[in-house]
């Protein structure tokens, strides 16, 4: 699952879905840093284009241009009739997920790179912290195992990745079982995870030719489209409406979760509320489509449940790099301070008069410094805001369904009918779970 958040792109992309920053040429080769490597033509494969990862590593991202990829097109043509059967594909993803997860694999660029060595690379450039790298991990694996089984076709697939959680790799593995071949483009704000799952299939045993990593600027993604023949994009409001609809291609986009909270009952209502729906907001830092942003109190006041509500999420504190000090709500750190203040401005620009920010701490807040003495990492507090006004079906507001790579969410009043409204455009919808001897 993925949020995502369409920010101002300061160092090449939109995150997650889209870069816009122009390429850089590879630096003299005495100032290089470690570049992470294209897969192509059945071999990790540098590049004349590069662009920089965010983080003080300095690794750079090889770019491959359309006019690369157009070549390959063509060398897949010549080579897909070739290609012997690939039995057994379920038991190859499952070995690779494991290699993901626990194993030392070589990633081109980077060379062996271990379990911990992933771990430390995804901090340093993505700031995720090691619970979420953890949890993460298993989700893939989990999602790979229950996954039904089918019949692979002569289709090469593309899969374009967001950059705000790997979870999304498991639609590469279930291209790879599915399709002939598949390309991936991996996201240029976090493509460390996609390399990593690449590497870890090839030495699982899947065939090089079968495989592709793709990164590209932003405008080479249609381009990409175009040259494959089943698709799946993930992509915010912006990106969707750029790409054209078709039988072949499967878009992911905003999942504007939505909680609806009917009246409570019983003798603790708002704590019992609080504790069902902090872990819906504040699960995987916020960062999934299936994240609450919307909570919307049918028909009875907003206000005492915003209030408890905002406290909790004001509780939840960043703990020392790389493992929060209270491992169930991992915060992640933005490697750039200005991509910090942009995500947490782009929930106060859209407050109207009589909305309420009800959370209370610092919303960019820097954790202290480690032990070595460097810079405190730069973490964005959770946020909520109580909107102003009863919601009726005709109602909207800016901060309906918002998503931020943050925890984050919008508590409202609003009719019956109004919250029927707010569900309809919600692709996820949450209800509280009924008491004992209460319908649900």
């Amino acid at each position: 699952m993925t949020s995502p958040y369409e920010e101002t792109p300061p160092h090449g992309e939109s995150a997650p879905h889209g870069e816009s920053a122009a390429h850089e040429a590879t630096p003299p080769y005495e100032d290089r840093a470690p570049v992470v490597s294209a897969f192509r033509a059945g071999g990790w494969q540098p590049s004349l284009d590069t662009a920089p990862l965010p983080g003080p590593s300095g690794t750079r991202l090889a770019l491959v241009p359309h006019i690369v990829a157009h070549a390959d097109r063509r060398r897949w043509d010549a080579v897909r009739t070739g290609l012997p059967p690939l039995p057994g594909r379920r038991q190859l993803v499952l070995d690779a997920v494991e290699l993901f997860r626990r194993g030392t694999v070589t990633v081109g660029g980077l060379g062996p790179q271990s379990a911990d060595a992933f771990r430390a690379a995804l901090w340093e450039s993505a700031g995720l912290p090691g619970p979420l790298v953890e949890r993460w991990g298993a989700m893939l694996y989990e999602g790979a195992s229950r996954r039904e089984v089918r019949a692979p076709d002569d289709a090469l697939a593309l899969v374009a990745l967001p950059g705000n959680t790997f979870t999304c790799l498991d639609s590469v593995l279930e291209q790879a079982e599915r399709s002939a071949g598949v390309w991936v483009r991996p996201s240029r704000r976090e493509p460390l995870s996609a390399a990593r799952l690449v590497a870890a299939l090839l030495a699982a045993g899947w065939p090089p030719d079968r495989l592709g990593l793709y990164p590209t600027e932003q405008r080479a993604l249609h381009g990409l489209l175009t040259l494959t023949d089943r698709h799946v994009v993930y992509g915010g409001a912006g990106l969707a409406a750029s790409v054209r609809a078709s039988a072949a291609l499967t878009l992911h986009g905003p999942g504007r979760g939505c909680a609806l909270v009917p009246p409570a009952s019983g003798t603790d209502p708002v704590d019992g509320t609080v504790a069902w729906l902090l872990p819906l907001i504040a699960a995987d830092s916020g960062r999934f489509c299936s994240n609450v942003r919307t909570v919307v109190c049918v028909d009875h006041d907003p206000e005492p449940l915003a209030k408890a509500l905002a406290a909790a999420l004001d509780a939840l504190h960043p703990g020392p790099a790389p493992d929060p000090a209270d491992p169930r709500w991992p915060l992640t750190a933005f490697r750039e301070p200005a991509e910090a203040d942009r995500a947490a401005a782009s929930v106060r620009d859209r407050l109207r008069p009589g909305d309420r920010l009800l959370t209370r701490e610092p919303t960019v807040a820097e954790a202290p410094p480690d032990t070595e003495g460097t810079a405190g990492d730069i973490f964005v507090r959770p946020q909520l805001a109580l909107l102003n006004g009863h919601f009726t079906p005709t109602a909207t507001h800016p901060l309906i369904g918002h998503e931020v790579p943050f925890p984050f969410a919008a508590v409202l009043g609003a009719t019956a009918e109004g919250a029927r409204a707010l569900a309809d455009e919600a692709l996820f919808v949450y209800r509280p779970p009924a008491a004992p001897g209460e319908e649900p």
